[in-house]
């Protein structure tokens, strides 16, 4: 199976999904203990929760599960939040701490180099493909970087994670008019929501998002409360709670395809 599916829309805006997927070839998975096999740490149906709120928007998503390789990690293995608890480029915990493989079978040096070539490298090289071609096409490109986790995670954050988390990086990610676009929604739905709380947008958000070139990036981190029947396994999709959420989000998507939406105030406060 290909580490990534494109569906190539004709618009500027660019979805991605980097922790979507769930497959892991058997030497991996093999490796897993039963804490990892779980695939506790997936963002999941968020791939499904996004389908059909926009006509031709590009969407990337890679098919393997973020305990192969994480795809919104810096390839260098330089931590997003230093000093902060998180998850590194090749996993060796879960959210909640606790180790995922079997004792000794952990990925080595060599084996993250070959994951991150044969998985990362090629997410990557499609996503920077699909953000060019549609700049390319309208002189913008606007990439939205999709993602859930659970409400309660209290390894990587305190309380109850707001519904709506949007990442920008402190604001240099993106266009003013974009993250007021987003944010302003967000605030005005229903819905807790915060800008550059806890997630602030990962590698791929900060990898992208260079205004000055017209590559713009957002992160939203959906807590999966808001979607999910249950935060635990199985992990069902519940369409009755999701449809307020996908309400807000088909207007976040499309106010960034207006036509009179500004891009060229400079993206530093």
């Amino acid at each position: 199976m290909s580490p990534v599916d494109v569906q190539r829309g004709s618009s500027a805006l660019v979805l991605a999904f980097p922790h979507a997927g769930t497959d892991a070839p058997e030497e991996i998975a093999g490796a897993l203990n039963d804490v990892g096999r779980a695939l506790a740490d997936t963002d999941w149906h968020i791939d499904r929760l996004y389908q059909g709120l926009v006509d031709d928007a590009t969407t990337v998503r890679a098919t393997f599960h973020r305990y192969v390789i994480d795809a919104n990690r810096d390839p260098d293995g330089g931590s997003l939040y230093p000093g902060q608890n998180t998850t590194t480029l090749c996993p060796l915990t879960d959210f909640d701490g606790r180790e995922i493989y079997r004792a000794g079978a952990a990925p080595d040096a060599r084996e993250i180099d070959r994951r991150r070539r044969s998985y990362h490298a090629p997410y990557h090289e499609a996503l920077a493909a699909e953000l060019a071609r549609v700049r390319d096409l309208h002189g913008h490109a606007i990439l939205y970087d999709c993602h859930s986790i659970r409400s309660h995670v209290p390894f990587l954050f305190e309380g109850e994670l707001p519904v709506l988390n949007v990442g920008t990086n402190g604001g240099v990610t993106c266009a003013p008019a974009i993250e007021a676009s987003v944010y302003g929604r967000a605030v005005a739905s229903g819905f807790d929501a915060v800008l550059n709380g806890r997630f602030k947008g990962g590698w791929t958000t900060r990898h992208y998002g260079r205004p000055a070139d017209a590559l713009h990036a957002i992160q939203m981190e959906i807590a999966q409360r808001a979607y999910l029947a249950d935060e635990a396994p199985p992990w069902r999709y519940c369409a009755e709670t999701a449809e307020p959420l996908r309400a807000v989000l088909r207007e976040m998507l499309s106010a960034l395809l207006a036509p009179d939406i500004d891009l060229t105030e400079d993206a530093h406060r």
